[in-house]
């Protein structure tokens, strides 16, 4: 006898809280789905195809052409999960004045260099380009915080604020 098998679910979501992206990474994205979507029918007459040869048991080329398929089904339901979730990022500064997401951050490090980061969401950051999470060390110690206000230390590199754009 055969023990049952719960069925794997295809949309287990670690992370469901918001996505914060910019325009760009938001088309990107639906750029993608597309994509996926246009890819679904040769896929699919892919996996009718080698299913004709007979034994699927033993058809190494049916079972990739099913994982293949399955993969871009799991991708196109993430992605449109992932979509409805989706708050664009305006950029440049707000009327208050304080770093948020969006916001360009001019640094002054205690030693006299200066650096300067964009503030995004975690799925869009690239340090070497100077752009940085929201959830990051640093910026989290950003967040919130004025023109003029020293963030860091403990452990950290100490920085001054000098301009918010």
């Amino acid at each position: 006898m055969q023990i049952p098998r719960r069925k794997f679910d295809v949309l287990k979501i670690w992370d469901d809280g918001p996505i914060h992206l910019t325009e760009e990474a938001f088309e990107r994205m639906k750029e993608k789905l597309v994509k996926l979507k246009s890819d679904l029918p040769e896929l699919i007459s892919e996996a009718q195809r080698t299913a004709a040869f007979g034994d699927r048991s033993d058809s190494a080329e049916y079972r990739e052409a099913k994982s293949i398929l399955r993969r871009t089904h799991r991708q196109i339901l993430s992605i449109k999960d992932q979509i409805k979730r989706v708050v664009i990022i305006k950029p440049g500064a707000n009327a208050s004045g304080t770093v948020q997401l969006g916001s360009t951050v001019i640094l002054e490090a205690e030693d006299g260099t200066r650096r300067t980061f964009l503030i995004l969401g975690k799925r869009e950051t690239n340090p070497g380009e100077g752009r940085i999470s929201n959830e990051s060390p640093l910026g989290a110690s950003l967040m919130n915080r004025l023109k003029g206000d020293i963030v860091g230390g403990d452990g950290f590199k100490k920085y001054r604020i000098l301009d918010v754009k």
